[in-house]
């Protein structure tokens, strides 16, 4: 996975994660990238400084959903009440950004649950109606789902609240 920081054509930035650079060229083209605050699709990657971690960082664990293109969440659980700890401690620009985020995918996209994987699939030959969704899946599938040339983002899903 990799982090860039992007800036639309009208001046906006913000960040989105990508596979890798190649799944960012790819989507830049064909101008699937939108703008999280304005929605242009003409966006270019912006400088950004490198993050180098310290001696002795501990791997966090990150809850993350796939967005292809809402339903209440189920009870948090034990990883997802990590995620909030680890959320309240991000700068509060990044925490509002990505709330932001999630409220326009909840608000534009039909939740799909852990059968996100075999949606997208659907949906990318035909079998289903063209229309944005988003979910879980695990990493085998979303590799499995990048290996057959089916495009989608994963976005770390900050929980609501305080």
């Amino acid at each position: 996975m990799i982090l860039y920081r992007l800036r639309c054509s009208k001046g906006h930035e913000f960040e989105s994660w990508f596979k890798d650079s190649k799944t960012y060229e790819r989507q830049e083209k064909k101008s699937l990238i939108g703008c999280a605050v304005c929605g242009d699709s003409k966006v270019a990657r912006a400088l950004m400084a490198p993050r180098l971690g310290t001696k002795g960082n501990k791997k966090t664990a990150v809850v993350t959903n796939e967005v292809a293109a809402a339903a209440p969440p189920p009870a948090p659980t034990v990883e997802q009440k990590q995620v909030a700890a680890l959320a309240r401690k991000m700068p509060k620009e990044l925490r509002e950004a990505l709330l932001k985020v999630r409220a326009e995918v909840e608000k534009n996209c039909e939740h799909v649950g852990t059968k996100f994987a075999e949606e997208a699939r659907k949906i990318h030959y035909g079998e289903s109606d063209k229309r944005g969704i988003y979910g879980e899946t695990s990493d085998e599938e979303a590799e499995a789902l990048a290996e057959e040339g089916i495009e989608f983002g994963r976005l770390p899903w900050i929980p609501r609240g305080n």
